[in-house]
């Protein structure tokens, strides 16, 4: 359903939210290893995310990637729009130049229902959140072994 680089995403912005609960800053090394992603897809897929704002980053000796409160409102939401655009929430499934309420395709209402429930999935936690549940161990972003 996803794209391999907004799952990476996900997943990677999760990890830094567990790491600066902690106060931890942390580089696309440490993070492509903790959530077995290439490290410079990863860190192409970073930088995509400090430019949309919804991590941040900073240089030198104790930099890194990292997040604070100015990110606690983001969800995955956010980041599919970041990395894949809005194609999965607007526009015609079956790509009709002027599909509507009142020119509907054939697919037109049964896609409203899935999109508005997608909404709902994909914006009811924070992202915060998602790693609190990490932390707590309630969920995991890796295997297990």
């Amino acid at each position: 359903m996803f794209s391999q680089a907004a799952k990476y995403a996900a997943k990677a912005v999760i990890y830094i939210w567990t790491q600066s609960l902690e106060d931890r800053k942390v580089g696309a090394k440490e993070i492509g290893s903790k959530i077995d992603t290439p490290e410079a897809f990863t860190a192409k897929i970073l930088q995509t995310l400090v430019k949309a704002h919804l991590i941040g980053s900073s240089k030198g000796p104790h930099g890194g990637f990292f997040v604070d409160e100015s990110h606690a409102k983001f969800t995955l939401k956010d980041i599919i729009k970041a990395i894949d655009g809005d194609n999965l929430f607007a526009g015609c499934s079956l790509g009709l130049p002027k599909c509507s309420e009142k020119n509907p395709c054939p697919l037109h209402f049964e896609v409203v229902k899935v999109r508005k429930e997608l909404d709902i999935m994909l914006t009811s936690k924070s992202l915060k959140h998602l790693a609190v549940e990490v932390i707590k161990g309630e969920t995991r972003l890796s295997a297990v072994v």
